[in-house]
């Protein structure tokens, strides 16, 4: 029983030096960027860290409310002009997986099965699940997704900075101090009632869209206008770095050299992707600059968001095309893939 609480309290401290030396050297997103490089760089040296399990999922739920009480009634008003941004969402998902399957095929040397859920930009969990039913490598399926999610949270706020000029220094919520206790009273219940709700009826990412469906019904409904406080979404920021970073424990010279650095370069290839379609619906008046960035880098769901909160983006834009991503992928994927997979069988 020590030695799981011993690792754990390794871990959080590995993750909390991390925060201090980001801080110390004024590096952008400390609670965010600390966490992930520290524990990054110490499992990649075998050292034996281990997340927090249930802890690291619940800082999802905080981010799935203060996505919920963005979505307000003037956001309903705002969706039909969004129509045409979001048509584009399906089309570019097809070009990711034109461009990604045939590259893990062939510099990778995945199997076709695993090239395919690799290459798919959804969930890191619903990929693995969906790719291990259909009999793909688990092992190189979830070190790819992963490696997507730590280098986009890596080069996404370097373009921000560099090329939009943006500042990551935005408040992404009002002090505990400032916010009546009933209200939060009320995001806690929402985020608790949300998540295992969410997994009771077996709804996929239910630790962030359970809490966001129920905070955006308070919302829509006049009950919730405030975001959760800045502490608690400092602590999410710290516990999904960490989570990332620690992802990272056990992985070999061998994986590190193949799968993850294939990963990585995949993902330079979606950013520049992802520039272009930014290109797109910028000079089309689609979308601004920082929003069309946003909305179409192929992040996870609360990364996006935490980024999209301290570059004070607008949250509701950039979730909208991303929950449109994660549905046409999780949806579309395994009847593509039954496609591929019967085309294949006739030739």
């Amino acid at each position: 029983m020590r030695t799981p609480f011993i690792r754990r309290g390794m871990t959080v401290l590995i993750a909390a030096l991390g925060v201090a030396a980001f801080l110390l050297l004024n590096l952008p997103l400390p609670y965010l960027f600390g966490p992930m490089a520290a524990s990054l760089v110490v499992a990649l040296c075998g050292a034996p860290l281990v997340g927090l399990g249930q802890v690291s999922v619940a800082a999802r739920s905080v981010l799935g409310v203060a996505i919920g009480t963005s979505i307000t009634p003037a956001l309903v008003h705002e969706l039909p002009s969004m129509f045409v941004s979001l048509a584009l969402v399906p089309v570019y998902i097809g070009v990711i997986g034109l461009i990604g399957v045939p590259f893990f095929r062939r510099i990778c040397g995945f199997d076709l099965v695993t090239a395919f859920y690799a290459a798919m930009p959804g969930g890191a969990a619903d990929m693995t699940i969906f790719g291990q039913e259909a009999g793909a490598n688990v092992r190189q399926l979830s070190l790819v997704h992963v490696t997507r999610l730590m280098v986009i949270m890596v080069v996404a706020p370097v373009i921000l900075v560099n090329i939009y000029s943006v500042s990551l220094k935005h408040p992404i919520g009002p002090p505990v101090s400032d916010l009546p206790t009933l209200d939060m009273v009320i995001m806690a219940i929402a985020a608790i009632v949300g998540w295992k709700g969410g997994e009771r009826i077996g709804l996929f990412g239910a630790a962030i869209l359970g809490p966001l469906l129920v905070s955006a019904i308070l919302s829509l409904a006049g009950i919730l206008h405030l975001r959760p406080p800045r502490e608690a979404l400092l602590a999410a920021q710290f516990l999904i770095g960490m989570a990332i970073g620690v992802s990272y424990v056990g992985v070999t010279v061998r994986e590190l050299r193949n799968t993850v650095a294939g990963g990585a370069i995949f993902v330079l290839i979606l950013a520049a992707l992802a520039g272009m379609v930014t290109e797109l619906v910028t000079l089309t008046g689609l979308a601004p600059p920082v929003e069309g960035f946003l909305a179409f880098t192929p992040g996870g769901q609360a990364e996006m968001s935490m980024l999209a909160l301290v570059s004070g983006a607008d949250l509701s834009f950039v979730v909208v095309h991303h929950l449109t991503r994660i549905l046409v992928v999780i949806l579309g994927a395994p009847i593509l893939f039954r496609f591929m997979r019967r085309a294949r069988l006739t030739d």
